[in-house]
């Protein structure tokens, strides 16, 4: 594969981003910046550049508008518990098993990773932050440091393992031509040296944050995160609100039960896919919210409900895009890079888009050394960058093949695919990119996407890099 300068311009404009995430400042101007210059040089046409400009930053926000929409539910959800009062009492019998912001860490990690592992963590994120960050963030937890938990678990330990439903590992084992039997109990071994070293690593760094349960701190945070900063001036028309409060503060966590257990039935009678991983289960979720939130705001508006559910979605839609806009030009710099949006975004039609991204990485193939610690940090670097589209799938081919290429006497294919899986999906799955999927972790909590990057980013890469080194002695 030719590089063109439209790949090295790429490049340049990858490596400028990563940068100005290290020196922790804002990437959308670098982002936009790139997708126009990419564009312009690969069509030839700056009105071209101006047209993907526009159209990178379009596809970006079709493709994260699943997640921007569920937010706005949960969240409108939220808003309308809190007018009936029926928040506070929810989450009250969960507070008994979070005696402190300490235990609560790890009741976090414990449910969300056990949650993740069966569903992906796509569906388990907004089932966690509706019900037990908010009993975490009381207990004295701050609200960034749970959402690190959550992703760590989720995004991290739980998926870069995918031991249930397999999607990574069979990925991975098909490009390295191995058994994924095999693969999946390495990777499993490898997520759980990574996920315990970054979980441990973030434990470390943040438990001095940690608050009492009566710190006033901690009800600020909670009406930060849920979009409740505002004072509630909305006017009820039922005579029974303590009634109302006590069955949704009910209604709320066993509806999320029911669908919980539902999603396992059907994984037990439909096998490992059984029909709710991923979107279709975020999906579900979010539509139960949508009723929960219809029956809830006529509880408390009865004939006012007809405004009172319209201003709960505008407040979601608010919160949402002010929370995750800035992600979607950084996703459309990105997309670039993938052939899967690049033929979108420039408007090709029915030729071959390019594969920025992916070419780059392979035309480095010939230069990846034999030496087996080398060739091991060489495919996890390289699951790194592929996992910098947002997916942590979408690399696992490339990370397969090139374990199979580079596997020698000393290191098996095996452990060189399941090595590049852990940087794949750790990065792209993600925990260390702001347009992945912890977009969603970080809506749901409320916090600044980029922030809880730089927070997960040391952790996450000394997790991977002595996974890696462990890898090489285990296996």
């Amino acid at each position: 594969m030719e590089l063109t300068i439209s790949h090295w311009i790429y490049g340049l404009f990858t490596l400028l981003i990563i940068i100005t995430m290290i020196f922790r400042k804002g990437v959308v101007l670098p982002t936009i910046l790139g997708t126009f210059l990419v564009a312009w040089i690969y069509q030839g046409s700056i009105v071209d550049g101006f047209t993907a400009t526009f159209n990178a930053n379009l596809v970006a926000a079709k493709e994260l508008f699943n997640i921007f929409l569920i937010i706005t539910f949960m969240v409108a959800l939220l808003h309308s518990l809190k007018d009936l009062g029926a928040d506070i009492r929810m989450i009250k019998p969960i507070e008994k098993f979070m005696i402190n912001g300490h235990v609560a860490f790890f009741v976090l990690i414990g449910v969300t990773y056990v949650i993740s592992l069966f569903f992906w963590p796509t569906p388990a994120v907004p089932l966690i932050c509706a019900l037990l960050v908010p009993a975490a963030v009381r207990s004295g937890l701050p609200v960034m440091v749970a959402a690190m938990a959550v992703a760590l678990a989720g995004q991290g330990m739980a998926l870069s393992s995918d031991y249930i439903i397999q999607v990574a590992p069979g990925l991975s084992a098909k490009a390295a031509g191995v058994e994924t039997s095999s693969l999946v109990d390495q990777a499993l071994i490898l997520s759980f040296i990574t996920g315990g070293i970054a979980i441990a690593l973030a434990y470390f760094f943040n438990r001095k944050s940690i608050r009492m349960k009566n710190d006033p701190e901690i009800d600020k945070e909670l009406a930060t995160m849920q979009g409740l900063e505002d004072e509630n001036t909305k006017k009820t028309e039922s005579k029974h609100l303590p009634m109302w409060s006590k069955i949704f503060a009910v209604l709320v966590p066993i509806s999320m039960l029911i669908v919980m257990i539902f999603m396992i039935s059907t994984k037990l009678t439909g096998g490992r896919m059984g029909g709710f991983e991923g979107g279709e289960g975020a999906a579900f979720i979010g539509g139960v919210a949508v009723i929960l939130l219809l029956l809830s705001t006529v509880a408390f508006g009865q004939h006012r409900a007809l405004d009172y559910i319209s201003e709960h979605i505008i407040e979601g839609f608010v919160f949402a895009f002010k929370a995750m806009g800035p992600v979607i030009p950084i996703a459309g710099f990105f997309f670039l890079g993938s052939s899967d949006f690049a033929g979108s975004i420039l408007s090709i039609g029915d030729g071959d888009p390019p594969a920025l991204l992916f070419d780059l990485v392979q035309s480095s193939q010939s230069f990846l050394p034999q030496s087996a610690v080398l060739a091991a940090f060489s495919v996890l670097v390289i699951g790194i960058i592929t996992g910098l589209d947002g997916s942590g799938f979408s690399g696992l081919p490339l990370t397969g093949a090139l374990s199979g290429a580079l596997a020698n006497g000393s290191i098996d294919p095996t452990t060189l695919a399941a090595i590049g899986q852990m940087g794949s999906i750790w990065t792209g799955g993600g925990t260390i990119i702001a347009w992945s999927s912890l977009v969603a972790v970080a809506g749901f909590c409320g916090v600044p996407v980029m922030e809880l990057v730089r927070k997960n980013f040391g952790p996450v890469m000394i997790g991977l890099v002595v996974s890696t080194l462990l890898a090489l002695l285990i296996f």
